[in-house]
């Protein structure tokens, strides 16, 4: 399915106005997906399926607000959804979600930007969250095993700037 989505796909049902666009280097806003591997794109793809609350194609201020709510932030003020939604160029879709992503990405460190999306769930600083803000998460399979290595501590607090670290990096700090 996400072939689709690829710029690299020879699929038939590529349209040919945008095959030729592949082969004459053209960039359109389909560039983006040369950006990323096929499996960073699948993890895009299912996380916007979970913030596309209401399965419409489009994240709206609504869904963000329901998958915030699922999180535990239940008082997110209008203007900061709408603020979120603004920082596109115009409605969500994938396509745009993964451009947001790919101009976020651009210089910047791979652990500062994960380090940042769960600074949202974290806003007194601590570096730890709690467990049960992260469960939309733990349906994706690559989580389940991520959490398992990390477990919460006994007040059900995660280390989430130790995850992040492992993440980018593939090994745990050293204790210093």
């Amino acid at each position: 399915m996400l072939g689709l989505y690829s710029p690299h796909s020879n699929s038939p049902s590529a349209p040919k106005k945008a095959k030729k666009r592949q082969q004459q280097g053209e960039g359109g806003s389909s560039n983006v997906f040369s950006m990323f591997e096929q499996s960073q794109i699948q993890e895009y793809k299912e996380a916007f399926t979970i913030i596309d609350q209401n399965r419409d194609g489009i994240i709206s201020k609504d869904d963000l607000r329901d998958v915030l709510a699922t999180m535990g932030q239940l008082n997110v003020k209008n203007e900061e959804l709408e603020a979120m939604v603004k920082e596109a160029s115009g409605p969500i879709n994938f396509t745009v979600f993964l451009t947001m992503f790919g101009e976020k990405l651009k210089g910047a460190d791979p652990e500062d930007v994960i380090v940042s999306a769960f600074k949202v769930l974290d806003p007194e600083g601590t570096g730890f969250i709690k467990q049960e803000f992260c469960k939309p998460l733990l349906s994706l399979p690559q989580m389940t095993n991520l959490w398992a290595a990390f477990p919460p501590d006994v007040a059900g607090n995660v280390d989430y700037k130790n995850i992040c670290y492992v993440i980018t990096h593939g090994e745990e700090k050293e204790d210093e």
